[in-house]
């Protein structure tokens, strides 16, 4: 069986001031080691890389825009 991947755009979120960190979490809750998951957002996360980082996550961010950011997290541990 094939690993998961989940993407999840917060951007229209954080514009309209509805904080995403519930949902965000949510969905990496049920992630499994090797699962992905990509989101995107209008800057980079940083206190979220941490968090995620405490919960097994590995991250690589890519600016695609001036205020578009995608971040993939990987499942790399069962924590």
């Amino acid at each position: 069986m094939g690993n998961t991947t989940v993407e999840l755009d917060v951007r229209e979120d954080l514009a309209k001031k509805e904080d995403p960190f519930h949902k965000i979490m949510g969905v990496v809750s049920d992630l499994k080691q090797g699962d992905v998951f990509v989101l995107h957002a209008p800057f980079k996360p940083t206190p979220l890389l941490n968090v995620l980082k405490g919960k097994g996550f590995e991250h690589e961010i890519e600016e695609l825009e001036s205020k578009h950011f995608k971040v993939t997290f990987t499942k790399s541990g069962d924590r």
